[in-house]
């Protein structure tokens, strides 16, 4: 049985999937934030049904949204909400999008859905509770060793140009199979022991927060590259079957 809180952001998330189909693959005009970031209709229409879903179940908690901005900041409970995470997919039809809600709690990542509506996934997760994708229970894999690891990378343009970039090279040649599959995708895959580890050096607390609690919960390690906290600040992954979470910050140092 889901917790109030759960149930909540579940709801939400389907409120904003209905938003998000009806609009989907219908060359929507396109806007660029003061970021260089793409926003449509659809990421704006979809963050205020999931406002309005979770504002009227939890009046009291704080609001951290991609497009609505922030409100209630100093709350013991604060929800983290990317309507859209992969507009530019969205925008190039192509499904490797989500919607990706999280509830922090006095500075801790507590409770993360992950939607996925045209990729067809729905995953879920709250601490103490483990992690579920489409219903069904998920575990991370149990490979051990790096020469049978499966990596998997997103946005690597800062790791790229740094002095790290060398030795992700060492990782790639010491692992077996290398895959960017990006987004919410690879996270999902982790978290059910589909692949071993991900590696991303450009995010956004709202693109990983849902996420972190997921993989979390099945079993795995989410840091930062440099081995710390996830914090509202945090702009890098290093997520892993936890088995592996050690070796791969000893090849990237």
């Amino acid at each position: 049985m889901p917790t109030r809180e759960l149930q909540a952001a579940l709801d939400a998330a389907q409120a904003a999937a209905t938003v998000i189909r009806a609009l989907y693959q219908r060359n929507l005009a396109v806007q660029v934030k003061a970021d260089q970031s793409p926003v449509t209709e659809a990421d704006v229409r979809a963050e205020e049904a999931i406002r309005t879903v979770l504002a009227a179940r939890f009046p009291d908690y704080g609001f951290y949204g991609e497009e609505t901005g922030r409100s209630a900041m100093d709350a013991e409970n604060i929800w983290l909400v990317d309507p859209i995470d992969g507009t530019k997919s969205f925008v190039r039809e192509c499904p490797f999008f989500s919607t990706q809600i999280a509830l922090l709690r006095e500075g801790r990542l507590v409770l993360g859905v992950s939607s996925a509506p045209a990729y067809g996934e729905l995953a879920w997760a709250e601490a103490g509770r483990g992690a579920f994708l489409d219903g069904k229970p998920i575990r991370v894999s149990g490979v051990s060793q790096l020469p049978a690891a499966i990596l998997s990378t997103g946005n690597l343009r800062t790791l790229a140009g740094s002095a790290r970039w060398a030795r992700f090279g060492d990782l790639v040649r010491a692992v077996n199979r290398v895959r960017g599959y990006g987004d919410f995708v690879h996270y999902h895959l982790l978290a059910r022991g589909a692949l071993d580890v991900v590696i991303e050096s450009d995010v956004n607390i709202l693109d990983i927060a849902a996420l972190t609690v997921i993989v979390r919960e099945a079993g795995g390690v989410f840091t930062d590259l440099e081995g710390g906290e996830i914090t509202l600040d945090t702009t890098s992954v290093l997520a892993s079957n936890g088995l592996l979470h050690a070796p791969v910050a000893a090849v990237l140092r």
